[in-house]
């Protein structure tokens, strides 16, 4: 009778330390991060993220943070095993990130950063700042007519422009095909440079370079990963490119009216804690934006372009 007594007893103790066990671990949260690329503009963005949603739940969350290295069809196999985890929430960090975790959930829901435009990621048609179901976040489009007005207080004299971007980056399309309206307005002649992948970059550089006075580039996350191969082509011909955020600025241009991507990321931590902590519906979350656009300029290429920057801008720090 004894035995059988303290038997039951470790029985019980086992299943209510088991009991324990699992009542912590589902006051946890496991958050799956799907960065397309690593480059210092995305970077920021996860890191924000992370740092905003760690202070508002503490040792709460964990983070599986993956990088697709730049490839489409990694971000649908890290998104895949995310589901396949069911972890509580997904980070999208850029366009394919995103396009990839609305096609592989409905159900967990999604936050998106470092996207331009939702409605022409998603094919949303009228889109009108809410994507509702599982899908919200936070977009930085800097405010593409102030980008044209800076060209054309540093390039007034400048008489055409070329708008270099990945074509297989929807969002770029959208910001190149935006701009060109702008910037025509104000008299200049626009034409497209667009090249397909990294591989055609240096060639369709190298012709754009040849052909225009000024280069602009949007946010694009290909021309961010691979800065160092327009600068080196641009600079010594003597073209000046005007960027749409300050990490592509940095590596290869000469100014920008641009974000802070860490901040970005920052909005986007206290969306997700909303939404885990709080009980938030994400499908009436509308997407955010980033409330503060700074001029900025890289010193060092105005210098070797005898560019003379005008009072309000910052220098990047370098």
């Amino acid at each position: 009778m004894k035995k059988r007594l303290l038997t039951t007893l470790l029985t019980l103790a086992m299943v209510g330390s088991l009991t324990a066990c699992g009542g912590a671990a589902s006051d946890g949260y496991n958050v799956g991060i799907c960065q397309l690329v690593q480059h210092e503009a995305l970077d920021a963005a996860t890191q924000g993220f992370k740092d905003a949603l760690t202070e508002e739940l503490g040792d709460k969350v964990t983070f599986d943070e993956q990088n697709a290295q730049g490839d489409s069809n990694t971000c649908s196999t890290i998104i895949n095993s995310f589901v396949s985890n069911d972890v509580d929430l997904i980070l999208a960090n850029a366009t394919p990130a995103l396009q990839a975790a609305a096609a592989g959930t409905n159900e967990i829901p999604i936050l998106g950063t470092s996207v331009t435009e939702y409605g022409v990621a998603l094919e949303i048609e009228g889109f009108t700042g809410t994507v509702g179901g599982n899908i919200s976040g936070t977009s930085d489009l800097a405010p593409l007519d102030g980008q044209a007005d800076m060209l054309q207080e540093l390039f007034p004299d400048a008489k055409t422009v070329g708008l270099l971007y990945c074509s297989a980056e929807a969002n770029s399309q959208y910001q190149v095909d935006t701009i060109k309206t702008y910037l025509e307005e104000k008299g200049y002649a626009c034409e497209y440079y667009a090249f397909s992948d990294s591989n055609d970059l240096s060639s369709v550089v190298t012709t754009a370079a040849g052909a225009v006075d000024v280069i602009y580039v949007p946010t694009d996350n290909t021309v961010a990963s691979n800065t160092e191969i327009i600068n080196n082509i641009c600079l010594p011909a003597g073209v000046p490119v005007v960027a749409g955020e300050e990490g592509i600025c940095a590596g290869c241009g000469v100014a920008t009216l641009s974000i802070s991507y860490y901040d970005l990321g920052v909005a986007t931590g206290k969306m997700a804690a909303k939404i885990l902590a709080e009980g938030g519906d994400i499908s009436t979350m509308p997407i955010e934006y980033a409330p503060n656009f700074t001029k900025k300029y890289n010193a060092a290429n105005c210098e070797a372009l005898g560019i003379t920057i005008p009072d309000g801008y910052t220098a990047i720090a370098q």
